[in-house]
């Protein structure tokens, strides 16, 4: 029996991911990137995906690098988005892609996880239009390691 990707248990898992037909580019500790396909039925009054849907590819992808670089962790602590905040920077049109990374180093997160500290780390995301690669968007998701009880 194969192991599931992170793709495949976010995808089985959260309602939301199988909703928008998020696909799953890469996922690594170093880095996590998800597409999200041209769809009409998510798409805004200007034809370009839903702000909604961008956000929660962006989330999708933040969440994607937690669970590569922290997997190992889930029996002792819980990873959980504390807050997100996101800028739209032009027109989205088309598929979009999101590109997450680790704001600060895992062994160091890791490092505070085992001081049995809560730990709090940055997720940057950035959305670009496959067309031509305009950025389109950027989040900064930040993220804890809850230490289970």
């Amino acid at each position: 029996m194969t192991t599931p990707t992170i793709g495949q248990m976010l995808t089985a898992t959260v309602p939301m991911v199988r909703t928008l037909n998020l696909e799953y580019l890469e996922t690594t500790p170093e880095r996590a990137v998800l597409q999200l396909p041209d769809q009409p039925d998510y798409h805004n009054h200007v034809a370009g995906p839903h702000a909604g849907a961008m956000f929660t590819l962006g989330e999708s992808a933040s969440g994607c690098i937690v669970l590569a670089a922290f997997g190992e962790q889930l029996s002792r602590a819980v990873p959980l988005l504390v807050k997100a905040e996101i800028s739209y920077k032009k027109l989205a049109m088309g598929v979009v892609t999101a590109t997450a990374t680790l704001g600060r180093p895992a062994a160091e997160i890791i490092a505070e996880l085992d001081e049995g500290k809560r730990p709090e780390f940055p997720v940057e995301v950035t959305i670009t239009r496959d067309s031509d690669g305009a950025v389109t968007g950027e989040m900064r998701a930040l993220w804890t390691l809850r230490p289970n009880s």
